[in-house]
Order: C-alpha cells, then sequence, then structure tokens
C-alpha cells in the first residue's frame, strides 16, 4: 500500500495522551506501521556521561501510531484524511480529502 504520511509531513496527534499536539514528521517506520513526531510522545532516557555528553535524564520522541496522526490540510487548517488521485500528465500525487488541495506534486 502506498505510504498516506510521509518524512516532512505536518500532522496532528488524533487520539491519545497527546491529543491536539501538532508536530512534523521525523522519520516513518511502515513495517512496525509508526513514526516520530517531533515534540509528541516525549520519554525520558537515562544516559549515561560519556565524553561526548554530559547524560542524565534527556527527553527524547518515542514512536506513535500511525493510526492516532492526521495530516493537518494546507489550506483549511485542521486534520484531513488523504487520497491519492492522477493528474492531468500521468503522475500520482497525494491531496487533501477535506480542501481537495495537492500535498506533492
Amino acid at each position: 500500500m502506498a505510504a498516506k504520511l510521509k518524512k516532512g509531513d505536518k500532522v496532528v496527534v488524533i487520539t491519545g495522551r497527546d491529543k491536539g499536539k501538532e508536530g512534523e514528521i521525523l522519520e516513518v517506520r511502515p513495517k512496525e506501521g509508526r513514526a516520530i513526531v517531533s515534540g509528541v510522545n516525549m520519554v525520558i532516557r537515562h544516559t549515561k556521561q560519556s565524553a561526548q555528553s554530559q547524560g542524565g535524564r534527556i527527553p527524547k520522541e518515542s514512536a506513535i501510531q500511525l493510526s492516532n496522526l492526521a495530516l493537518v490540510d494546507p489550506e483549511k487548517g485542521g486534520p484531513t484524511r488523504v487520497g491519492f488521485k492522477f493528474l492531468e500528465d500521468g503522475t500520482k500525487v497525494r491531496y487533501a480529502k477535506k480542501s481537495g488541495e495537492v500535498i506533492d506534486g
């Protein structure tokens, strides 16, 4: 199946502890069905001190289920579903179902 959400997309969390938070996708893991979103699903990582870092409790993003994310509509601003369509020149593009706006292409 084609990827509906890609790295760099602006998304909003639609359910869970971080509901309503927006962020940019940093990484997508299609085999796991998860993605890492900036500023969402933060966890504390306890790291040992090394020559490169001081160590301690460092907050970082954890993976979140793709089903809990929705793309932010580029025109209207709210969460939207993603569809696919072919343009006149034969290229396949993603579009926002709420506004009909082409996302990439």
